[in-house]
């Protein structure tokens, strides 16, 4: 699947804006970073829905502010938690529904099955607080630190069965000090990640990077760096 990136006018190549879904679970601060940016004009996008599989997450109020479509997938009729296979049931009929250019885990906190992936209406890509490979899963600022790792960062890749393996697009880093906790570098890193998501959200948008089968498996060209793209930020 490749992003739609056609042009409404060829001559002040003006783009169509980029239909956007957004799959949370906690807070939601990289998704009002987004709606941020699209209100101020400054990403091609519009975000068409908000999944989230908590109904106690604050995302969920950030997107009734902006007024953006959310479907609450959290329990089922008894009150237990909804099953993975339920959810997936559910957030697949609403992503037909919505028919996104892309889908964007930011801070999501559910492993999604292969046939959920394949079968997904667009390319979804996930934001993940280390630099892949290193550090996949959880717990990933206390783990860099006791390592002694000198840098750390957070990066964006294409979603696939295998839990945090599939090709990375982005990265923005840091360098990691004597003082830093794991809180404080979980403090630094989330900084971080409200600049690296919007700037990745933008490439794809405006189509300097793709998410076709044939770049993101071999994405070297005569003009465009090997993926990652890196960011070094000192914050």
């Amino acid at each position: 699947m490749s992003i739609n990136t056609a042009s409404v006018n060829p001559t002040d190549h003006i783009t169509k804006p980029l239909r956007v879904v957004v799959l949370v679970s906690g807070s939601g601060s990289n998704l009002q970073v987004l709606i941020d940016a699209m209100h101020a004009g400054e990403l091609p996008i519009e975000i068409v829905g908000v999944i989230s599989n908590r109904d106690d997450a604050y995302a969920i109020t950030r997107a009734n502010d902006a007024a953006i479509p959310v479907a609450i997938l959290s329990h089922v009729a008894n009150g237990k938690r909804m099953g993975i296979q339920t959810f997936e049931k559910h957030a697949s009929h609403q992503l037909k529904a919505w028919q996104p250019d892309l889908i964007v885990l930011a801070g999501f906190m559910r492993v999604l099955s292969a046939a959920f992936i394949d079968n997904a209406p667009a390319p979804m890509i996930n934001l993940h607080p280390s630099l892949l490979p290193a550090y996949k899963g959880l717990d990933t600022h206390q783990r860099a630190i006791q390592a002694g790792e000198r840098h750390h960062g957070c990066s964006t890749h294409v979603v696939t069965a295998e839990l945090d393996a599939g090709t990375v697009l982005t990265q923005a880093l840091l360098e990691v000090t004597q003082k830093d906790t794991a809180d404080g570098l979980q403090a630094r890193v989330q900084k971080l990640e409200h600049q690296l998501l919007p700037w990745t959200v933008a490439l794809l948008a405006k189509g300097v990077l793709s998410l076709n089968h044939e770049q993101t498996h071999n994405p070297q060209s005569a003009f465009m760096p090997t993926l990652p793209l890196k960011l070094y930020l000192d914050n």
